[in-house]
């Protein structure tokens, strides 16, 4: 059962549990063989967003939790559309976003790199796509920042996405990379993904959508399940 569903991956795309070089997965990749629940009981364990109300601000991570000035760094705007395996597109799918913020540093107590805090930038927020699939946010763009992989790891700028489907084997937690980062040739996470995946992870920069005398647009689509599926941080 489990094999019947991970082959509905590619595996040139999606990367693998265990990638040495990437020293967490040493730890956390399983075991075990994988259990897949039964379908009768995925088909009820779907979330359903349709009636869900987000607040007004929780799109604009440049704004949803300004305290006494505006948040510091670039601001962009990233929008796409969010399909199926079969290209359909996927409404009323919530997208959560959390990332870095223009220095680099996440606000979390386990962040102890030595770069500001942005006392006008959390760097979360989420959004829901609409009727055709599409969506959209404003955020600052993230910087990089050393970790403790191997000596001089830095990762490139990145934003995190999690995704949730019609059931549970839609769910996709996922990171949106930045075109020409000097950074991806040295970043073990990204290189966990085989080359013929890499390129689904990085946004592509977008003069339609970007903004006059504000920000500078990014475009972004994800494709939930199948043999096309956006590559997973790891599968």
């Amino acid at each position: 059962m489990a094999s019947e569903f991970l082959d509905q991956f590619d595996r040139e795309v999606q990367p693998p549990y265990l990638h040495e070089a990437y020293k967490s997965t040493l730890l956390r990749a399983p075991l075990q063989p994988l259990v897949v629940p039964p379908k009768k009981d995925i088909s009820l364990s779907g979330p359903l967003f349709k009636d869900f109300k987000l607040g007004a601000l929780d799109h604009d991570l440049t704004k949803n939790s300004v305290k006494d000035g505006e948040a510091i760094g670039e601001r962009i705007v990233v929008h796409g559309k969010v399909t199926n395996e079969k290209g359909h597109p996927l409404p009323h799918t919530l997208i959560e976003l959390w990332q870095a913020n223009s220095a680099g540093r996440y606000v979390h107590k386990v962040d102890q790199h030595d770069a500001p805090l942005d006392p006008n930038f959390l760097g979360t927020g989420r959004c829901m796509t609409d009727a055709h699939g599409n969506y959209k946010f404003y955020t600052i763009k993230p910087g990089a920042y050393p970790w403790g992989n191997h000596p001089n790891a830095w990762r490139p700028n990145h934003i995190h996405f999690s995704l949730f489907g019609g059931d549970i084997t839609s769910r996709l937690i996922t990171q949106m990379y930045f075109p020409g980062d000097p950074l991806f040739e040295h970043d073990p996470i990204f290189k966990a993904v085989p080359p013929k995946g890499r390129e689904l992870l990085i946004s592509k920069f977008d003069l339609s959508i970007t903004e006059p005398n504000f920000a500078l647009g990014y475009r972004f689509d994800i494709v939930l399940r199948g043999k096309h599926a956006t590559p997973f941080e790891n599968l």
